[in-house]
């Protein structure tokens, strides 16, 4: 659908805005899909912004609702998993489940087939189903030793469930792969792994300030007395 050009400009600036604040501040993030969406509701990219957004702030069934007007308009399935994980965060992970095994998996990509087994995994650990989150885990993406940009997630989201399954050994050998594979720190791993290490980190910046300041407060003590005696 075509917009006049001053309300393109305006959707757009919208649309520019939720993309800029949705890591960082995604209730304004939130506020500006839902102008966007006051200016073009019938636009496909509109809805997939403000179902983002409002996913971002966990309103879960906004998003959901959004996100299937964006799929009736494009006839695309990659919002696929992530229709699923509204389910997920609606409570209702019977539903993501059975939405893994629709034929709509099988049109994604690489990248939303991954997305969609991790979300499944998610869906059979809210059921209590952590063994059976594992094998779900389990596939050739995992074993493979390339690395994709789903692969620290997928890594990370093995050895968190192996961990939670009391299999803390092979939780250490996978928090380690993922930290190979992490390069640009999008998971806490080196820290999950520094945890199962014994590591204990010490804020020595912190103690120093701590230091500074009692050695302020001692000079400051003795002026006051020399002040006194003066």
């Amino acid at each position: 659908m075509s917009l006049p050009k001053t309300l393109a400009e305006d959707v757009a600036r919208n649309l520019v805005m939720v993309a800029r604040l949705i890591d960082e501040d995604p209730e304004q993030a939130y506020a500006y899909s839902r102008i966007a969406l006051r200016l073009a509701s019938r636009v496909a990219a509109v809805r997939e912004a403000a179902g983002f957004a409002a996913y971002a702030t966990q309103k879960y069934a906004e998003a959901l609702a959004e996100f299937r007007a964006a799929k009736r308009m494009t006839g695309s399935v990659e919002l696929w998993p992530v229709m699923a994980d509204c389910e997920r965060g609606l409570g209702r992970p019977e539903r993501a489940m059975a939405m893994a095994g629709e034929p709509e998996v099988q049109k994604l990509d690489k990248a939303g087939q991954v997305e969609m087994r991790l979300v499944a995994a998610g869906a059979r650990r809210d059921m209590g189903q952590i063994d059976a989150a594992i094998v779900t885990l389990q596939s050739s993406e995992l074993a493979s030793s390339a690395v994709h940009p789903w692969t620290p997630r997928l890594r990370y989201a093995y050895a968190d469930a192996l961990l939670a399954a009391g299999r803390e050994d092979e939780a250490r050998e996978w928090f380690a792969k993922t930290v190979e594979a992490d390069k640009d720190g999008s998971t806490d791993a080196s820290d999950r792994l520094a945890e199962l290490d014994g590591v204990e980190f010490v804020d020595a910046l912190g103690e120093d300030d701590d230091h500074d300041a009692d050695e302020a407060a001692d000079v400051d003590a003795d002026g006051e007395d020399s002040a006194d005696k003066a």
